[in-house]
C-alpha cells in the first residue's frame, strides 16, 4: 500500500465538507474562508513552499474573538479524521500500524506451529490454559469527552451506509445524518467544564464493554472457535477464556486523593449491576429464542411437564438477575435488602444455560445451541458476574505509614525506624500468629483509617470480585508482606494475589533479589500456592533513565525474575504496566509480546490498557476483535515458539548502549541547571493542570521538580511542542557512539535478528517521524528567554542528527518507509496540526502575559484565552493519537 485507500480518502473528504457547512452555517461564509486560508497556508508550510513565519504572522493577526472558533475548526477536523481511520481500521482489521506484509493472522500462525512440529493437540492445550488479562486504567490521556467519542462512534454506522449505498442519488439520506452527527459535535463543549470523579472514570470504562466488547467477545470466540475446529477437529471448553477483562477505575489510589474505600466499594457494586442488567438483557433475548418443546430428561424433572421448558427455566434465571439487580441497587442507595435469588458468582447463571446447552445438543439442535446462548457462555467465562476484576493499587510507604502506626499503638516501637530482618520477623510472627494485631477501632490517622478501610472492603468483597493488590514503590520483601499482615488484620480470610511493582532503574535491578527473598520464606511459599505475579513499570523507568536504559532494564529484570520463579519451581505472571506511548512501554501488541525474553510469557501475561488506546483498540467491536485476535496469537507464539535469547555480543552491545544513553539522559534532564527552566517555558506543563483530563493530580506533590511531575503530563507536555524528547533523549548518542565506533553492522544485525532490539528501534522511528522541528522552533521563538535558546538549539540539532544515522543504520530513505499506513496518516493530519501548534504557542505567551501582569492588553478576556488553549492541547493529542 503505498497510499491511503481511496475510500479513506473520500470518507475524509465527505467529513471535511459536512464540516465546512456545518461551521458557515454557524459562523458564516466569512469564517469558512478565513480558516480555509489558514489550512491552505499550513498545507503550504508542510510542504516547503512558504516559511513558517508566513503562517504565524496570519494566526496572530487573530481577532480574540476568532482564537477559540479557529482553534474549535481545527480540533473538529482532526477528530473527524480519527473517525473516519478509526472506521478504515475495522473495516480492513488493521487495529495496530505492521511493517508491510507482516499484518498476523491467527490460521497463519498455527500452520507455522505446526509445521515447527508442534501437534493440534498441544496448541488446543496452550491455548485453553492462556490466560492473559487485559487491565483497563483511566490514566489521563483520554482527552476526549464521553459524549463526543458517542457522536465520533456513530459515524461509524452512518460511514459504513455510505460505503454500501454507491448510487449518489441515494446517498442524500446518509449525508444528511453524517451532517447532522458533524453539527451536533461542532455545538458540544469539547472540553470537560470540571475533571471526571473515579466513579466516572469506571462507568467510561463499563461504556466500552457495553457497546464493544459485549458484542466483540463472542464474535472473537466464534472466529477462534472455527480456525480451532478446523485444525484439531474441536473447539475451546465453554469454560476457557484466553482473555479476561480488570480494571484499575476505582481502585487505583497511588497518588489520588479521590479514590476512597467508599469509591472501591461503590465501583465494585456498579461493576456487579452492569453486568447483571447487560445478562438480564441477554436472557431475555434467549427466552424468547428457546421457544422448542423438546428437552432432556434433566431439564425436564427441573421444570415439569410444561409446552416451552427452556424458557421456564430461563424465567427462573431472568428472575434471579432482577432480583440481583435489585439488590446491587439498594447497596447503592444505602438500603438493607435480602433475596434467597440473589446470583453471587458465575457458577449461579452458568449452571441453568449449560443445562439448557446440553439438552439442545442431546435433542439433536447443537446448531441452536451454538447461537446467542453459546455467545452468553462465552460472555460469562470472559467477564464473570463482576464485568471487571478490580484491581487495588496503593504505594508502599502507605503501608508502613499505618504500621508504624500500629507498632507505636502497642508500645513495640517505630516499625518505620527498624531494618529489614527486624520488620521481616515481626510481620512472619504476626502472620502466623491467630489473634487479631489491632482492635477494630484505635485511634490513627486519616491516610492509615483510609488504607485499613480499603482492606475492609476486600475483607466484604467476593474473591471473584478482585483481581490483584498492587504495590508502587515496592522495594524489599517486607513491602508484600505489610500488605499480606494488613489484610489479615482487616480480616481477609483467603490468599490475595499481591503483587509488587518495579519501576525505577534502581527497583527494576533490585527485582530479582526482592523476590527471590519472597519466595525463600516457607510462610509465603504457602500463601501464594505456587504463584507469583510481578509487575514491571515502564512510565517512571522512561523518566528516570531514559527510554532506552529503561526498556534494557526492564528486559534484564524480567529474564532474571523469570529465573528465581523456576528455580523455586513457582508459575509467574508478569504485569506489563504499558501506556499508549513509546515513553510509557507503548506499541504495537504483538511486537511488544514477541519483544520479551523467552519463557517469559508461558501462557501467562497482565498488561493495562491505558487512557486513549482504550477507545483506539477496542471502541469498536470490529477493532476489539482485531485486538482480542491480536493478544492470543502473540500470547500463543510467545509460549510455544518464543523467539531465541540475544546472543552475548548483542547483550554486551546493549550493556554499553543503556549505560551511555542513561549517562547522556541524565546529563540534561537532571544535571543541567536551564533544563527545568527550558521545559516550563517551552511546554504547555504548567497549564496542563487546568485541563481536566483525568480525576488523578497532573503532580505527586503540589511544587517540585522533574522527579515530583508523573510520567503521564511530562510525555503529554513534550509531545504537545512535537520535540518527543522523553522517547529518543540519551538514545541519540547512545547510538551515535556505537556508530562512530563502527557498530552499524552489528546493530543491523540486532534489528534482523532480536525482536527486542528491533521492537524498540521501530518505536524510535515512529516517534522521530512525529518530530516537528519547525513547530519546536515556532514555541521557542514565542516562549523561550533568548538565554535558553542555544539549548532549544542543540536539541533540534541532536534529534536531527539522530534522524539522518536512524535512516543510515536502517537503510532507508525516510522514516516509516515500510508502514506507509503510519507515515501517510502522520502526514495527512500535519497540515490541520500545523496551526494549532502555532495558536497554542501565540496562545501560551498571551495567557503567560495575563497572568504576570505584563502585556496583557485591558479588553482582552482571559477565560476565552483559557479555554482556546485547551482547544489546541485537545487537538493536538487528537492529530497524534498516542499522546501520554
Amino acid at each position: 500500500m503505498t497510499n491511503l485507500d481511496a475510500s479513506l480518502r473520500e470518507q475524509v473528504r465527505v467529513l471535511g465538507e459536512g464540516l465546512g457547512r456545518t461551521m458557515s452555517a454557524a459562523l458564516g461564509e466569512e469564517f469558512l474562508e478565513l480558516v480555509e486560508s489558514i489550512r491552505h497556508l499550513s498545507k503550504q508550510v508542510h510542504q516547503g513552499e512558504v516559511a513558517p513565519q508566513v503562517l504565524s504572522e496570519a494566526l496572530n493577526n487573530l481577532k480574540d474573538e476568532e482564537l477559540l472558533p479557529v482553534a474549535r475548526a481545527f480540533t473538529q477536523f482532526l477528530n473527524l479524521a480519527n473517525a473516519a481511520e478509526q472506521h478504515y481500521r475495522a473495516r480492513e482489521r488493521v487495529v495496530e500500524d505492521y511493517r508491510r506484509g507482516e499484518q498476523p493472522g491467527f490460521s497463519r500462525l498455527l500452520e507455522a506451529l505446526q509445521e515447527q512440529g508442534l501437534s493440534s493437540r498441544q496448541i488446543l492445550e496452550a491455548l485453553s490454559q492462556q490466560q492473559v488479562e487485559l487491565v483497563f486504567t483511566a490514566h489521563p490521556t483520554e482527552v476526549s469527552r464521553r459524549t463526543l467519542i458517542q457522536k465520533y462512534d456513530a459515524l461509524d454506522a452512518s460511514l459504513y451506509q455510505y460505503e454500501n449505498t454507491p448510487a449518489e442519488k441515494n446517498r442524500e439520506p446518509v449525508l444528511r445524518r453524517l451532517e447532522e452527527l458533524i453539527a451536533q459535535a461542532w455545538h458540544t463543549d469539547e472540553i470537560r467544564s470540571q475533571r471526571p470523579s473515579p466513579v466516572d472514570e469506571a462507568k467510561w470504562g463499563f461504556a466500552v464493554i457495553e457497546n464493544s466488547l459485549w458484542q466483540a467477545v463472542p464474535a472473537y470466540y466464534r472466529a477462534l472457535d472455527q480456525q480451532i475446529e478446523q485444525l484439531t477437529g474441536e473447539t475451546l471448553p465453554l469454560d476457557a477464556a484466553p482473555i479476561r477483562f480488570a480494571s484499575w477505575m476505582g481502585g487505583d489510589r497511588d497518588g489520588n486523593p479521590r479514590v476512597t474505600a467508599r469509591i472501591t466499594q461503590e465501583v465494585l457494586w456498579l461493576s456487579r449491576w452492569m453486568a447483571a442488567d447487560l445478562y438480564h438483557r441477554d436472557i431475555d433475548q434467549l427466552r424468547s429464542e428457546l421457544s422448542m418443546h423438546q428437552a432432556c430428561e434433566k431439564l425436564t424433572n427441573r421444570v415439569g411437564p410444561v409446552k416451552e421448558p427452556y424458557r421456564v427455566l430461563l424465567g427462573q434465571v431472568r428472575e434471579r438477575l432482577r432480583a440481583t439487580l435489585d439488590w446491587l441497587k439498594a447497596h447503592l442507595d444505602g438500603q438493607p435488602y435480602d433475596d434467597e435469588r440473589i446470583l453471587f458468582d458465575a457458577d449461579g447463571l452458568r449452571e441453568p444455560l449449560m443445562l439448557c446447552y446440553e439438552s439442545l445438543c442431546e435433542q439433536g439442535m447443537q446448531i441452536i445451541a451454538d447461537g446467542l446462548l453459546r455467545d452468553i457462555l462465552r460472555r460469562l467465562s470472559a467477564f464473570g458476574m463482576n464485568l471487571l476484576r478490580l484491581d487495588v493499587r496503593q504505594e508502599a510507604p502507605r503501608h508502613e505509614q499505618a504500621l508504624a502506626e500500629a507498632t507505636q499503638f502497642l508500645g513495640l516501637g517505630n516499625y518505620a525506624d527498624w531494618d529489614e530482618q527486624e520488620r521481616i520477623r515481626f510481620l512472619l510472627s504476626e502472620l502466623d500468629n491467630p489473634r487479631p494485631l489491632l482492635p477494630v477501632s484505635w485511634p490513627c490517622s486519616d491516610e492509615t483509617r483510609e488504607v485499613l478501610d480499603t482492606c475492609q472492603v476486600i475483607a466484604r468483597e467476593r474473591a471473584d470480585a478482585l483481581g490483584a493488590y498492587v504495590i508502587s514503590m515496592a522495594a524489599q520483601p517486607s513491602d508484600v508482606l505489610a500488605v499480606a499482615l494488613l489484610l489479615k488484620t482487616a480480616g481477609v480470610e483467603r490468599p490475595m494475589r499481591i503483587v509488587p511493582l518495579f519501576e525505577t532503574l534502581a527497583d527494576l535491578d533490585r527485582a530479582p533479589k526482592v523476590i527471590n527473598g519472597l519466595l525463600s520464606l516457607p510462610w509465603y511459599q504457602d500463601y501464594t500456592a505456587g504463584r507469583q505475579e510481578v509487575m514491571i513499570g515502564y512510565s517512571d523507568s522512561a523518566k528516570d533513565a531514559g527510554q532506552l536504559a529503561a526498556s534494557w532494564a526492564q528486559y534484564r529484570a524480567q529474564e532474571a525474575v523469570t529465573q528465581v520463579c523456576a528455580k523455586h519451581q513457582v508459575h509467574l505472571t508478569l504485569f506489563h504496566g504499558r501506556g499508549g506511548t513509546v515513553g510509557r512501554g507503548g506499541g504495537p501488541t504483538q511486537a511488544a509480546i514477541l519483544a520479551q525474553p523467552p519463557g517469559s510469557v508461558q501462557g501467562r501475561l497482565r498488561v493495562t490498557e491505558q487512557g486513549e488506546m482504550i477507545r483506539f483498540k477496542f471502541g469498536l467491536p470490529a477493532l476489539a476483535e482485531r485486538a482480542l485476535e491480536v493478544y492470543t496469537s502473540a500470547v500463543l507464539e510467545a509460549t510455544l515458539a518464543p523467539p531465541p535469547a540475544p546472543k552475548p555480543e548483542w547483550r554486551e552491545l546493549m550493556n554499553r548502549l543503556a549505560d551511555d544513553a542513561v549517562t547522556s539522559y541524565r546529563a540534561l534532564v537532571k544535571d543541567t541547571p536551564d533544563f527545568v527552566r527550558y521545559f516550563r517555558q517551552l511546554t504547555p506543563e504548567q497549564e496542563l493542570a487546568k485541563l481536566p483530563l483525568g480525576s488523578r493530580p497532573a503532580k505527586r506533590k503540589a511544587s517540585g521538580g522533574i522527579e515530583s511531575l508523573r510520567a503521564i503530563p511530562w510525555i503529554f507536555a513534550w509531545t504537545q511542542v512535537r520535540l518527543m524528547l522523553p522517547a529518543w533523549l540519551g538514545s541519540d548518542e547512545a547510538l551515535l557512539k556505537a556508530i562512530d565506533q563502527g557498530e552499524s553492522a552489528a546493530l543491523r544485525e540486532m534489528i534482523e535478528g532480536w525482536p527486542f532490539f528491533a521492537s524498540n528501534m521501530d518505536m524510535l522511528e515512529m516517534v522521530l517521524a512525529k518530530v516537528d522541528l519547525a513547530s519546536v522552533e515556532e514555541y521557542e521563538e514565542a516562549l523561550v528567554v533568548e538565554e535558553l535558546k542555544p539549548l532549544g538549539r542543540k536539541l533540534r540539532s541532536r534529534v536531527q542528527l539522530l534522524m539522518e544515522k536512524l535512516l543510515e543504520v536502517r537503510e532507508q530513505t525516510q522514516l516509516l518507509e515500510q508502514v506507509p499506513l503510519t507515515r501517510q496518516a502522520i502526514s495527512v493530519r500535519n497540515p490541520y496540526i500545523i496551526p494549532l501548534h502555532q495558536l497554542q504557542a501565540e496562545l501560551l505567551a498571551r495567557v503567560r502575559a495575563c497572568e504576570s501582569g505584563e502585556n496583557c492588553p485591558v479588553d482582552v478576556n482571559p477565560v476565552i484565552l483559557e479555554r482556546a488553549l485547551m482547544v489546541t492541547m485537545a487537538g493536538i493529542a487528537a492529530g497524534l493519537r498516542n499522546t501520554g
